[in-house]
């Protein structure tokens, strides 16, 4: 069983960053240093990380 999470991607990087560089988290976590909910995820299908934050679409 799958659920499906709506979500606003603010930024995306590629996986192919340098070894011990972690540019998703970095940013995400400025942005949880000016208060927005930021996480990590991991798109597969681009091989790409995006940073997220729930979307406000609540319909």
């Amino acid at each position: 069983m799958s659920t499906a999470i709506s979500a606003k991607v603010l930024e995306r990087f590629p996986a192919g960053a340098p070894r011990g560089s972690w540019p998703a988290e970095e940013y995400a976590a400025r942005c949880r240093a000016e208060g927005e909910p930021a996480t990590v995820v991991m798109d597969l299908e681009s091989d790409a990380f995006l940073v997220v934050v729930p979307s406000d679409d609540d319909a």
